[in-house]
């Protein structure tokens, strides 16, 4: 295991009836910007909620903010919280809408132009405090520092990371989920089942505990994954996935071991050039992957093959490609296709992603940094 420093300031109110406890959250006096996506929160009754638990608070809303949130739209809300004063942020919604939160929060004290934030990783001095309230377990932003943001204009999809960007506390009600559109249920396992294994599936180093936890959260997502599409209001299983989603990505994983996310950046230009869900990105590129990055993966996909597929039969070649092919059976069994192909790109879009992976500087990705272009060339091509 390797040296590290592990920090989570995020508060979590998880559980039923949580929204009831807002007010105790957000600081007195606050001006409150309540920041959302679509109608869904509003069909739902979730903002009326959230804006009764907020009685006596000034509140406003920016309402808009897309799946894989972009810049323009989020310097709107810039702009609004400048105006008005905004000294609390409040996210409702899910990964896109905290992810692009945690942008606003960035943005509106920064001195600047606030895209050089993610362009040429400038330098946050200070950041808007917010909280949020899931309504959709994928990303696991609610409990880390890091976000996703998307430049229409130039389709630039870049991330980026701070210390100040924790959410002061995160509201996790299970309940919420209940109304999901299936599509956005199954896009959330497997984005969280693909933030495990990319900080899973890199090399042995001995960390035992990370290890047996990351196995325990991608056995609860097989197993409570295809449930919840089957009994959308059963609360033990809405529950168990929403936790899993966010101890998937709130740090506790990944400290101490390799990381690799190189899937997630193949995944990302997949999105800029043609709009595909994150989480479907993923389903194409990550057992493309990890075919062509057996060999530097061999020892864990081995562990991987035997600790959640139970296969220990056979020689290591045929486990492996066992292991690979369950993984994206998986997926296909959630609605979530698993090639090219099953969205409509064909080969000719190649030559495009890689050289907006060229532009954007992910010529050596992977947890040994020696996945080249022509490697990437290599997983498109096979995840055609």
């Amino acid at each position: 295991m390797q040296n590290f420093t592990f920090y989570n300031p995020t508060r979590i109110l998880f559980g039923s009836g949580r929204i009831a406890d807002l007010a105790r959250e957000i600081p007195a006096n606050a001006r409150v910007l309540i920041t959302y996506g679509g109608g869904s929160i509003v069909k739902a009754g979730t903002l009326a909620e959230v804006k009764a638990a907020l009685a006596g608070f000034t509140v406003f809303e920016f309402a808009g903010i897309e799946p894989n949130p972009t810049y323009e739209t989020l310097m709107q809300a810039v702009e609004l919280a400048r105006r008005e004063r905004i000294d609390f942020l409040l996210a409702v919604g899910g990964g896109s809408v905290i992810d692009g939160t945690k942008f606003i929060a960035a943005a509106i004290p920064f001195v600047g132009d606030p895209w050089d934030i993610l362009a040429k990783r400038a330098k946050i001095g200070s950041a808007i405090p917010f909280g949020s309230v899931l309504t959709l377990p994928a990303t696991g932003s609610e409990m880390n520092n890091g976000a996703v943001i998307t430049k229409r204009i130039s389709n630039d999809k870049l991330a980026f990371m701070n210390r100040l960007l924790f959410p002061r506390f995160s509201l996790l009600d299970p309940t919420k989920t209940y109304t999901l559109p299936p599509r956005q249920v199954a896009n959330g396992v497997v984005d969280a089942f693909v933030h495990i294994t990319e900080q899973y599936l890199t090399y042995p180093d001995d960390a035992k505990v990370q290890d047996r936890f990351a196995e325990g959260l991608l056995l609860t997502l097989i197993e409570e994954g295809p449930k919840a599409l089957q009994t959308p209001e059963d609360y033990a299983v809405r529950a168990n996935l929403m936790w899993t989603a966010t101890l998937a990505l709130n740090g506790l994983i990944g400290a101490g071991v390799p990381n690799d996310w190189a899937t997630h950046m193949l995944g990302h230009e997949l999105t800029a050039l043609h709009g595909l869900d994150h989480a479907q990105t993923l389903a194409v590129v990550l057992p493309a992957m990890l075919q062509v990055r057996r060999e530097e993966k061999r020892g864990k996909l081995l562990q991987y093959a035997d600790r959640i597929w139970g296969l220990r039969e056979g020689d290591e070649e045929t486990r492996i490609d066992q292991a690979i092919e369950r993984t994206r059976q998986f997926f296909e069994a959630l609605q979530v296709p698993t090639r090219l192909s099953g969205y409509g790109i064909g080969k000719d879009a190649i030559p495009a992603l890689l050289a907006q992976l060229e532009r954007h500087g992910m010529v050596a990705l992977g947890e040994h940094s020696d996945l080249t272009l022509e490697g990437s060339r290599r997983v498109f091509e096979l995840a055609a």
